[in-house]
C-alpha cells in the first residue's frame, strides 16, 4: 500500500450511520418550524399530523390502499414485537436469520414467547439460508435486509401467493431503498430513522387483510402489555391505524418524518430513492473492485444491501492475525477517520464479524461516498504502518 497523503477532498456530509442515519440533503432545523410543539398528539392539529405521516408513508412506500398502517412505540422493534407477541402461536412459526437482529427474534420467540413449535433456518454472516426449505403452512419471521450483514433477500419471488401462514418481515433498513413486493408480505415493520434520516423512536407497523382477519379471530394464551394489544372486544382497534396512537409520540419527531417524507415525494417517489442508493452502494462496489484490501462480507452480488453495505478487510498482514487484533485493526481505521473528521460510526455492528459498515441509503450523497473512498486507504495504510511498527 503506497498512500501516505492524506486525500485533499473530504466527505461535505461525513455521517454514514447504519442509524441513525444522514439526514436529507439540505435539511436544516427550519423544516421543523410547523411542529405542534406544546399540543396534545389528540389535539385536531396532533391528529392531523399523524393521520398525514400514515397517508405520506402509503403514498411513498406504495402500500396497497387495504393494508393499515399504524404508527406504534418502540421504533422497529416494538413493531417487530407487538407482531410476535400479538400474531404468533396459531400455527408453527419459520424463524429466519442471518444476523444480529433476526437472531434476536429468534431468541424471543423461542425464549420468551416459549413456543415449542418454532423451527429455525440461520446462515452466517454473510449468507441466506436455505429460503427453498421454508414451510409456509408456517408463520414466517425473517429480515429483509440485514442490518448488520448487509445481506438481504433477492426478492420476494420465494414467498408463494397461496401461503396459508402469515409473513411477518422486518424491513427497517430496506424500507424506501429496496422494493418490497405487499402482495407477499402480511406485516412490515420499519422505523424512521433508517432510509429516510428521521428521528428515533417510533415504529411503523403494516398490516395485511390476512393479518387483520388473524388478529381478530386469535387470541394468544399469554397476556399482552397495554402497548402491544391492537384489538378491542376481538375487533381491530382501527384508531391506531388512523394516528390515533397507543402513547404519547413525539410531535417534533413527527414533523421531522413528514418532512422527510415531503423530500421523498419531491425527488419522485419510490423509485427515485431506489435509484439513489443503488447508485451510493455502486460507489463502494467500484471501489471494492479496484481494491485488494478489502471486501463484501456477502460474497454473492445478488443477496448484497444496497443500503447497510458491510465489508471485510482481507489484506494477508490482516487475516494473519487472531480474531480480537482483527477487530483492533478494523476500530483503528475507524478512530483515524473518525478524528479527521471524514466518517463517523462507520465500524461493523457489535456482534457482527470486524470490518466497516458504510451506510448508503437514499439520504446519503454519492459525491460523499466518492470522496471517502481515498480516504479509506488512507486509514487503511495508516493502521498497517502501525501495525509493522509494533511488529
Amino acid at each position: 500500500m503506497t498512500v501516505t497523503e492524506k486525500p485533499a477532498i473530504s466527505p461535505a456530509n461525513p455521517d454514514f450511520s447504519s442509524g441513525p442515519c444522514a439526514k436529507r440533503p439540505g435539511w436544516t432545523l427550519d423544516g421543523l418550524k410547523d411542529a405542534p410543539l406544546g399540543r396534545s398528539h389528540r389535539a385536531k392539529i396532533g391528529k392531523a399530523k399523524l393521520a398525514q405521516a400514515i397517508d405520506k408513508t402509503r403514498d411513498l412506500l406504495q402500500v396497497p390502499a387495504d393494508y393499515r398502517i399504524g404508527i406504534v412505540p418502540a421504533s422497529d422493534t416494538g413493531a417487530v414485537e407487538m407482531a410476535l407477541w400479538s400474531l404468533l402461536g396459531a400455527r408453527p412459526v419459520d424463524m429466519l436469520a442471518w444476523e444480529s437482529f433476526g437472531s434476536g427474534w429468534v431468541t424471543d420467540v423461542i425464549k420468551q414467547l416459549k413456543l415449542d413449535n418454532a423451527r429455525k433456518l440461520e446462515a452466517g454472516y454473510g449468507a441466506l439460508p436455505d429460503l427453498s426449505a421454508v414451510d409456509f403452512s408456517h408463520d414466517v419471521v425473517f429480515t429483509w435486509n440485514g442490518t448488520t450483514s448487509g445481506v438481504r433477500v433477492p426478492n420476494a419471488d420465494w414467498i408463494p401467493d397461496t401461503r396459508e401462514g402469515l409473513t411477518i418481515c422486518d424491513a427497517t433498513s430496506a424500507a424506501f431503498a429496496q422494493k418490497l413486493d405487499f402482495s407477499k408480505l402480511d406485516v412490515v415493520t420499519f422505523s424512521w430513522q433508517k432510509v429516510l434520516g428521521g428521528e428515533a423512536a417510533h415504529g411503523m407497523l403494516i398490516l395485511s387483510p390476512r393479518a387483520v382477519e388473524r388478529l381478530e379471530t386469535y387470541t394468544p394464551s399469554w397476556p399482552l402489555p397495554k402497548i402491544f394489544r391492537m384489538t378491542k372486544a376481538g375487533k381491530l382497534n382501527e384508531g391506531i391505524f388512523k394516528g390515533e396512537t397507543i402513547n404519547t409520540p413525539s410531535m417534533l419527531c413527527v414533523e421531522d418524518y413528514l418532512d422527510a417524507l415531503d423530500w421523498g415525494l419531491s425527488l419522485g417517489g419510490l423509485e427515485t430513492l431506489m435509484a439513489r442508493a443503488d447508485a451510493n452502494a455502486k460507489v463502494i462496489a467500484d471501489w471494492v473492485e479496484k481494491t485488494p484490501w478489502v471486501d463484501f462480507l456477502a460474497a454473492d452480488p445478488a443477496i448484497r444491501s444496497n443500503t447497510s453495505v458491510c465489508l471485510k478487510i482481507v489484506d494477508p498482514a490482516v487475516t494473519a492475525l487472531d480474531e480480537k487484533d482483527q477487530g483492533v485493526f478494523a476500530k483503528a481505521i475507524v478512530a483515524r477517520l473518525d478524528a479527521e473528521g471524514v466518517a463517523y460510526d462507520i465500524g461493523s455492528y457489535r456482534d457482527a464479524p470486524a470490518g466497516l459498515r458504510i451506510w448508503c441509503g437514499a439520504t446519503v450523497e454519492a459525491s460523499d461516498l466518492e470522496a471517502l473512498t481515498p480516504w479509506l486507504d488512507w486509514a487503511f495504510a495508516e493502521a498497517v504502518a502501525s501495525l509493522r511498527q509494533a511488529a
